[in-house]
C-alpha cells in the first residue's frame, strides 16, 4: 500500500527543480534519490515531510503518517547537549518519563559505546553526529525514515554498520535516501529515483544497475531525436520541392499537400524529445606536467608517528613509481592521515622527514579533508588570480568552468557551498600543473558527476597519485596498487575487497 504518493509534482526556484514527478512510496521501499548538487535532493525530502510545499502537483500522505527525516547538519541548539539527551528529547511527551528505554535500544541497535553516549554533540565527529541525528530521528518511531546525505563523514567501519542497520529495519517502514555514495546505494536500496528538471525516470533496481539502464533509456531517446529529426528535415525538402513545382504550375493540389508536409514536420519536430543533458556544477579538470623520473618518492622504513612521537607503524622499504595511483586501506585511527602528512612534508620540505627520499622533480597537487589549501577567509577571484598569476579576465573564466559563478567569485570562500569548494580545490590543484597528486577524502562533497569526472581526469592524464578515501566505488575505479595498514605495518596487498570484506564482518 502506497504511504506517500505524488501527481505532477513540481519545484521551481530560479529554475525549475524538478516538475511532473509521479511517484508512490510504500512498505518494502528502499528508495535512492540521485542529482547533482543543489538540483533538488534535499528539497524534495522536505516535501516529502510536509515542511516545504511544491510548486505545482499534489501529494498524499495516509492518515496520520509519521515521517522521519535525518537532515544533513546538527541544529545548533543540540550542540551543547550530550548524545543520549539529544536522542531523549526527540521522544513524545507522553513517552518522555515512562520510555526512556526506547533511547537505548536505538543506541544499541546502532552499536554506539556508552562513554560516548555521555558527551555533548560538540565534541563528537562529525561521523558520530551524523548517528545521533539518525537515532534521534528512528527513536520516534516513524512509519517513513528519509535520510539526507547520511554517509556524511563516516569511516568505511560506520558506514558498513549503517548498511547493516538500514538492512535489518523493518521492511514495512520504507527508507528514502538521498545520497552521492554510489556503494552504498548499491547495498542499500531497491528503487533509484533520477530527478531532473523534466521527466524524472524511475527505476526498480539499485543505483548501478538502474544508471545503466538509464544510459540505455538515454541513449535510446537520442536515436529516436535523431531520427525524428532527420525526418522532419526530409519533409521540409520534399515540401519545399512541391512547393516550387506548384508554383511554377499553378497547382492547388501541390500548395494544399506542400502545407500536408510542412505540418506533418512541424509536428515531429514538437513531439522529438532529446536525450537529457545534465547541466554540470562545474567542470573537474586536472593536469599532469610530467617527468623522466621513474621513482618519485623511496620509504625506507619511514616511521608513522602520532604529533606526541608514538609509534603508529612503519613503512617497510616501498617505492612510489610514476603511474602508481596508490591507495591507502586501513581502520580509522592507525595513520592513514599521518601517512598522507608526512609524504606532504617530506616534499614540501625536502629532509626534514626521515627515511623518505624525494626525486626533485616531484611537484606536489594536495588536497586534505577540510580542503585547507583554500582560505576561507579569501575569495575565489583573489586565490586563482594571485595565487596562480593568471590575471583576472582569465581568472574569472576559469572560476566559471569550474562552477564558482560570476555573483560568488568575490564573496569569502567560506560562504561557497561544500560542492563549490571541492571543484575549486579542484581548480587550484590543475593550476599547480603537479605531476604527482595527494588527496585525504578527494570526493568528499562532490556529487556523483563530479566523483566520475574526478576519476575520468586522474585515470585520462595517467597521474601519479596517492589517496586515502571511504568511497569503495572511487577507490575500485582509480586504485592500481593497495596499501594496507594493519597490525602496524605498511603491507601491499591484490585489491581492496578482502579489506572491505573484513570491516564488513567486523560490524556486522
Amino acid at each position: 500500500m502506497a504511504l506517500i504518493s505524488l501527481k505532477s509534482l513540481g519545484v521551481t526556484m530560479s529554475a525549475p527543480l524538478f516538475s511532473k514527478l509521479d511517484l508512490t512510496i510504500g512498505g518494502g521501499d528502499r528508495l535512492a534519490i540521485v542529482a547533482a548538487n543543489g538540483r533538488g535532493k534535499s528539497t524534495l525530502l522536505k516535501c516529502l515531510t510536509g515542511a516545504m510545499e511544491p510548486t505545482s502537483g499534489d501529494i498524499t500522505r495516509t492518515r496520520g503518517l509519521r515521517v522521519g527525516h535525518v537532515e544533513q547538519s546538527v541544529a545548533p541548539a543540540l550542540l551543547s547537549h550530550t548524545f543520549h539527551q539529544v536522542v531523549a528529547d526527540a521522544l513524545p511527551p507522553e513517552q518522555a518519563d515512562s520510555e526512556t528505554w526506547r533511547v537505548d535500544v536505538v543506541l544499541d541497535s546502532l552499536d554506539v559505546p556508552e562513554p560516548m553516549r555521555e558527551r555533548p554533540m560538540q565534541a563528537l565527529s562529525g561521523g558520530w553526529q551524523r548517528v545521533a541525528l539518525i537515532a534521534r530521528v528512528w527513536v520516534t518511531d516513524p512509519d517513513v525514515l528519509l535520510l539526507d546525505e547520511p554517509t556524511n563523514h563516516l569511516d568505511l567501519a560506520r558506514i558498513s554498520q549503517l548498511e547493516t542497520w538500514l538492512n535489518t529495519l523493518p521492511r514495512e517502514v520504507p527508507v528514502v535516501i538521498a545520497s552521492h555514495d554510489r556503494a552504498f546505494l548499491d547495498a542499500t536500496t531497491n528503487r533509484t529515483l533520477f530527478l531532473r528538471p523534466e521527466r524524472s525516470s524511475v527505476f526498480a533496481l539499485p543505483y548501478s544497475r538502474a544508471r545503466q539502464a538509464l544510459d540505455d533509456v538515454d541513449a535510446s531517446t537520442e536515436r529516436k531525436f535523431q531520427r525524428d529529426m532527420k525526418v522532419a528535415q526530409q519533409l521540409r525538402r520534399q515540401a519545399a520541392k512541391l512547393n516550387n513545382i506548384g508554383i511554377n504550375s499553378g497547382s492547388d493540389l501541390l500548395t494544399v499537400k506542400t502545407k500536408q508536409l510542412n505540418q506533418r514536420a512541424e509536428r515531429l519536430e514538437e513531439a522529438a524529445a532529446p536525450a537529457h543533458r545534465e547541466k554540470s556544477a562545474g567542470a573537474i579538470k586536472l593536469a599532469n606536467r610530467g617527468t623522466h623520473a621513474k621513482v618519485l618518492i623511496t620509504l625506507d622504513d619511514a616511521a608513522v608517528e602520532t604529533p606526541d612521537g608514538t609509534l603508529l607503524f612503519r613503512t617497510g622499504k616501498r617505492h612510489i613509481c610514476q603511474g602508481d595511483r596508490i591507495v591507502l586501506l586501513g581502520r580509522n585511527g592507525v595513520g592513514k592521515s599521518r601517512f598522507v602528512t608526512l609524504i606532504r612534508n617530506a616534499i614540501v620540505e625536502p629532509d626534514t622527514a626521515r627515511n623518505v627520499k624525494v626525486t626533485p622533480s616531484t611537484v606536489l597537487g594536495y588536497s586534505d579533508q577540510a580542503l585547507s589549501g583554500i582560505s576561507g577567509d579569501d575569495t575565489p577571484l583573489g586565490l586563482v588570480s594571485r595565487r596562480y598569476d593568471v590575471g583576472e579576465q582569465r581568472a574569472r573564466s576559469l572560476l566559471a568552468g569550474a562552477g564558482v559563478v560570476i555573483e560568488m567569485q568575490e564573496k569569502k570562500i567560506g560562504v561557497l557551498s561544500g560542492g563549490q569548494k571541492a571543484r575549486l580545490m579542484m581548480l587550484a590543484l590543475r593550476l599547480a600543473n603537479p605531476n604527482f597528486y595527494l588527496l585525504d577524502e578527494p570526493t568528499n562533497h562532490l556529487d556523483i558527476d563530479g566523483q566520475e569526472a574526478l576519476e575520468a581526469e586522474l585515470l585520462a592524464h595517467q597521474a601519479s597519485c596517492l589517496l586515502a578515501s571511504h568511497d569503495r566505488s572511487f577507490i575500485r575505479a582509480i586504485g592500481n596498487r593497495f596499501w594496507l595498514i594493519e597490525k602496524r605495518r605498511l603491507i601491499e596487498v591484490e585489491d581492496p575487497e578482502d579489506f572491505f570484506r573484513s570491516v564488513a564482518e567486523a560490524e556486522g
